[in-house]
C-alpha cells in the first residue's frame, strides 16, 4: 500500500500547486507545457542506468505507441481545461473521475490481467467508488452552468464526454503500454518516452500561441511547470509501481486510488485553502471508505 499512498500524496501535491496558479499569475498551459521538461530531468534522475537508453528502439510499435500516449497526456489536459472554462469545473471534475470506469472494464474483461478474482462484494465496491467519486464532485450553484449565454447544448454535452474518454483512455493506455512493451524495472523509461511525447505536442502548440496569439511567455510560468513536473513525475511512477504490485489490476487499483486522492485532497483542502463540503460532498466521502473496504477486503483479511 506504500505506492498507493505516496502516488496519492504526489497527486493531491499537483492539486495544491496547480491551485495556486492563479494567485501568482502562472499561466496554467504554458506552465503545463514546460511540466514536462521537468519530468524527463526527473525521470533520468531516477533512473538507474541510462545506457538502457541505448536498448530502446524508437522505431517499435511499442515506443511510437508510448510516444502518442504523450500526445493523449496535452490533449486531455486541454480538454479538462477547457470543459471547467466552457460548461463548469464540475463538469470536468466530474469527468475526469468516472473515467476510471473504462480502465476497470477493460482491466476486468479486455486485458483480463486481475491477478484476484472478483467477487459480487467487489464488484458493489467498484459501483459505491463512481457513486462516490460523482457525489464528491458535486458543488452548489447559484444557477446552472448551462444557462449561461453562450454555451451551447452541443458544446456542454460534447466537451464532458470528450474529456471522459481522453482521461479513461489515458488510464488505460498507461497501464497496457507499460504492462506490454517495458519490463517490471523499465518503469522510468516508459514515462521518459511518453512525457517526450508530450514535450513535442506542447512545445508546437506553445510555439503556435506565442506566434499566431503574440502570447508571452513568464518565467514565473516557466518556474511554475518545472516545480510541477516533480510531483507530477512521481504520481505517475509510484501508480505505475502499485499496478505492477498488484499485478497491473486496473479494476483494483484506479478505483483505491482515485478515491483516496478524493479524500486526501478534501481533507488538504480544507485544512490549506478552508474550502467546505457540502453533504453531498460528505456522503461521497463515507460511501467512499466503504468502496474501499468492499474492493480490497480480501487484502485487508475481512
Amino acid at each position: 500500500m506504500l505506492y498507493f499512498f505516496l502516488a496519492v500524496l504526489f497527486t493531491v501535491a499537483l492539486y495544491l500547486i496547480m491551485r495556486a496558479y492563479p494567485r501568482y499569475g502562472v499561466n496554467s498551459f504554458h506552465a503545463v507545457v514546460f511540466n514536462y521538461y521537468s519530468c524527463v530531468l526527473t525521470g533520468l534522475v531516477l533512473t538507474p542506468d541510462l545506457r538502457v537508453f541505448t536498448e530502446v528502439s524508437w522505431s517499435s510499435t511499442g515506443t511510437l505507441l508510448t510516444l502518442a500516449l504523450g500526445i493523449l497526456f496535452v490533449i486531455a489536459f486541454i480538454l479538462i481545461g477547457r470543459t471547467a472554462q466552457k460548461v463548469s469545473v464540475t463538469a470536468s471534475s466530474l469527468s475526469a473521475n468516472m473515467s476510471l470506469v473504462i480502465p476497470v472494464i477493460f482491466g476486468l474483461f479486455v486485458f483480463q490481467n486481475n491477478n484476484k478474482v472478483f467477487t459480487g462484494t467487489n464488484y458493489l465496491g467498484l459501483v459505491l467508488a463512481v457513486l462516490a467519486l460523482a457525489l464528491g464532485a458535486i458543488q452548489k450553484k447559484e444557477a446552472s452552468s448551462i444557462a449561461v449565454p453562450g454555451k451551447t447544448p452541443v458544446m456542454v454535452v460534447l466537451l464532458p464526454v470528450l474529456t471522459f474518454f481522453a482521461s479513461g483512455t489515458n488510464n488505460t493506455l498507461i497501464n497496457y503500454l507499460s504492462s506490454t512493451y517495458y519490463a517490471p524495472g523499465h518503469t522510468t523509461v516508459f514515462m521518459i518516452i511518453a512525457c517526450s511525447g508530450a514535450i513535442l505536442v506542447g512545445t508546437i502548440l506553445l510555439l503556435l500561441r506565442v506566434v499566431y496569439n503574440k502570447e508571452t511567455v513568464a518565467w514565473k510560468s516557466v518556474a511554475g511547470g518545472l516545480l510541477l513536473g516533480v510531483p507530477n513525475f512521481l504520481s505517475l511512477y509510484f501508480l505505475l509501481k502499485a499496478l505492477s504490485s498488484f499485478g497491473n489490476s486496473a479494476a483494483y487499483v484506479f478505483p483505491i486510488y482515485n478515491i483516496l486522492t478524493m479524500l486526501v485532497a478534501s481533507f488538504t483542502a480544507w485544512v490549506v485553502y478552508q474550502e467546505k463540503l457540502n453533504n453531498l460532498n460528505r456522503l461521497g466521502l463515507v460511501i467512499a471508505v466503504i468502496a474501499v473496504i468492499l474492493i480490497s477486503y480480501q487484502e485487508l483479511g475481512l
